[in-house]
């Protein structure tokens, strides 16, 4: 365990932030300070914390008090000194004896050394300052007086911005950059020092911390966004919303289309959302390929020679359902598909591009919003977000496209090539739609959805009531099954069976495989595995 020796100016309230998070397991061992009278004292035995006060003398000089210091220390182990606003520049006379010692700055250093971090800030008109968590080096000569330009110049261990917002003074960017700032990083350098997973070398002038060059999931992750749009709402309308864009990203996406029709409602929160989901999905396919999404579910979805073709088989899967749902393509609209899309009460279209002649048509509906995002190029990003409360989820994007050579056949009977082909788009398909999923399929359009529920027999029953009741000119006698993750007991091939499924696609990997298969088996279906599931949970 990481102990730590605290030397705090005045209220220390990072050192009793770092107290009460015991980041990597550290513990401060003690807490000192050079005024009796300092409130972090008080605060630490209200903790349990030992704490010392070691007065400056009158005539004494720097490093004679340094000692002094270090005999006030010496009957406590620590392995770590962590200095909070301790107002004292500190020689190798204190350095040289301790354990490696850190020290937050209220500025993203080097900019803004010095006393009042805060105000220079405010007086050079940033937009953005922040903190540093850096070593603690020598910054005196050798007669002990300070030597301005060594201040504040060690090793940096991490640091954390912070944007200075107009009519900020210097009290609320103080608090700022300490709640938002300190409070973070400060934690953060400490618990690498107490995993060991920090590294200082001082002849360098550099910290070195262990997977900071991980690829996509470095240790520090520090990232800012641009505040692209005031949305008029958030998910519901009691609930303020902004939007913001990465301006490193190159992908294609709905945060960097123009809306062409300018006098119609601006987008929201929810359209954003289904945008991104809708575009995401026709980005899976190299054929024309058109979506509708309702709540970030694919309502419809297919590919075919023509994108008007593409548009009405995706439409035709569930029109009630698509009412008042997204449009997504992966060509350039044309007039016959921009007038079959404003047939029906639509929220969104985004598509590359528009012929002039479909923009004329779309144009007639005063509140569909159309986005142009530019070419379907090559998906760059590598990874997706979701925000918690306290924290950001990171992970690769899911944009395994599994080939026919890819499958593993585990039934009797073997996929058509006709089938071979359905399982392919189903799989790539449902990948875009809410575990737990089921989605039927024919050819390479989709004939019932069942998205979203705890229990996957019911989603294959989901697949079968829209299949059977919503699906115009589409039957689920014939079709295939795509299930998101393995089937756990047979009664999901069985209900299958009773709509009239042929073929299935899973990932496998139940401890009750054989039984399914057994269940595939003796209704004549065919059965391949991916061997990977594609959960879709946000």
């Amino acid at each position: 365990m990481t102990r730590i020796a605290g030397l705090a100016g005045n209220r220390g309230r990072n050192l009793l932030h770092i107290a009460d998070l015991a980041p990597g397991g550290a513990e401060l061992a003690v807490v000192l300070t050079t005024d009796a009278d300092a409130p972090a004292l008080d605060a630490a035995e209200e903790r349990g914390i030992p704490t010392e006060v070691v007065e400056l003398g009158g005539d004494e000089n720097r490093a004679d008090h340094e000692r002094r210091v270090l005999d006030a220390l010496d009957d406590y182990d620590f392995d770590l000194v962590c200095l909070d606003g301790y107002m004292r520049i500190l020689s190798d006379a204190f350095l040289d004896s301790a354990p490696t010692t850190l020290n937050v700055h209220p500025s993203l250093l080097p900019s803004f050394p010095g006393t009042d971090a805060w105000g220079d800030a405010l007086d050079a008109g940033v937009s953005v300052t922040g903190c540093t968590v850096h070593v603690v080096t020598d910054a005196t000569d050798d007669a002990g007086e300070v030597v301005e330009s060594e201040v504040d110049a060690g090793p940096v261990v991490t640091q954390e911005p912070v944007p200075v917002y107009e009519g900020d003074d210097r009290d609320s960017l103080k608090q700022r950059v300490l709640y938002e700032g300190e409070f973070k990083a400060y934690p953060r350098a400490v618990k690498w020092f107490a995993e060991g997973r920090a590294e200082v070398d001082l002849d360098a002038g550099a910290v070195r911390i262990e997977g900071d060059e991980d690829g996509t999931f470095p240790v520090r992750r520090v990232e800012t966004g641009d505040r692209a749009a005031d949305l008029r709402y958030g998910e519901n309308p009691h609930q303020d919303a902004a939007l913001y864009a990465d301006a490193t990203c190159e992908e294609a996406s709905v945060v960097d289309a123009p809306q062409r029709n300018d006098g119609a409602k601006g987008m929201g929160y929810n359209n954003y959302n289904d945008a991104d989901a809708a575009l995401n999905l026709v980005k899976e396919f190299d054929r024309p390929a058109a979506a509708v999404i309702k709540h970030t579910n694919p309502a419809g979805c297919a590919t075919a020679e023509t994108l008007a073709d593409a548009y009405d088989r995706a439409l035709a899967t569930d029109a009630k359902s698509a009412f008042g749902g997204i449009v997504a393509l992966n060509r350039e609209c044309d007039r016959a598909t921009a007038e079959q899309i404003i047939d029906s009460f639509k929220e969104v279209v985004v598509a590359p591009g528009y012929t002039d002649e479909a923009l004329d048509a779309l144009f007639e509906k005063d509140n569909l919003r159309v986005l142009e995002t530019g070419a379907l190029d090559d998906r760059t990003e590598a990874t997706t977000e979701k925000d918690l409360v306290g924290g950001t989820l990171v992970q690769e994007r899911d944009l395994q496209a599994p080939t026919r050579e890819d499958l593993e056949v585990v039934t009797d009977r073997e996929p058509t090539d006709d089938q071979y082909e359905s399982l392919l788009f189903a799989w790539q398909t449902i990948k875009h739609v809410k575990s737990n999923a089921i989605l039927f399929a024919t050819g390479t359009e989709t004939v019932g959805v069942g998205a979203g529920q705890v229990s996957r027999v019911d989603a294959v029953e989901i697949a079968k009531m829209k299949a059977e009741k919503d699906a115009e000119g589409k039957t689920a006698e014939g079709a295939v099954m795509a299930s998101d993750a393995f089937f756990p007991f047979p009664d999901a091939i069985e209900a299958a069976a009773e709509a009239g499924i042929e073929a299935v696609v899973q990932p496998g990997g139940s401890v009750n495989d054989d039984d399914v298969i057994e269940a595939a088996n003796e209704r004549d279906m065919a059965m391949v595995f991916t061997g990977t599931r594609c959960f879709r949970h946000d």
